[in-house]
């Protein structure tokens, strides 16, 4: 059994996918871009604000599968830029508390739209939430 997970708050898909699927307790995120869910528009800025914009969309998918970011158990990080790694692994620290989600970053040539990143993600519902 497959669910289609949506929400508006996060950017609508811009290709022939589903922004997550949800099987059993398993949620697969489709990977995020840096845009802005209202406009539809690659944000503005450095790596900071488009990892930040790429989180937050995250973020929103997750809640709206009935989980948290702090559910997530891997994360894929697409960058066109190696070094931005560095940056990103200081967002992580706000969005993510350890035990961190397991990761692979992966330099590209071009990601859609030409942003700077893009993150996908396998969440467990199930999975507890660190405590605060």
């Amino acid at each position: 059994m497959r669910d289609v997970i949506q929400t508006r708050q996060a950017p609508a898909a811009i290709g022939n996918y589903s922004q997550a699927i949800k099987v059993g307790n398993t949620v697969y995120l489709s990977g995020q871009i840096p845009l802005d869910p209202e406009s539809m528009l690659l944000v503005e800025g450095d790596i900071a604000i488009q990892a930040a914009r790429v989180f937050d969309n995250m973020q929103a998918v997750a809640e709206a599968a009935g989980g948290s970011l702090h559910q997530i158990v891997k994360l894929t990080v697409f960058l066109m830029h190696l070094p931005d790694l560095v940056i990103v692994n200081e967002l992580m620290n706000r969005y993510f508390q350890q035990p961190f989600p397991a990761r692979t970053s992966i330099q590209v040539s071009a990601l859609p739209k030409g942003a700077a990143i893009e993150v996908d993600a396998i969440m467990v519902l199930d999975f507890p939430a660190p405590s605060s």
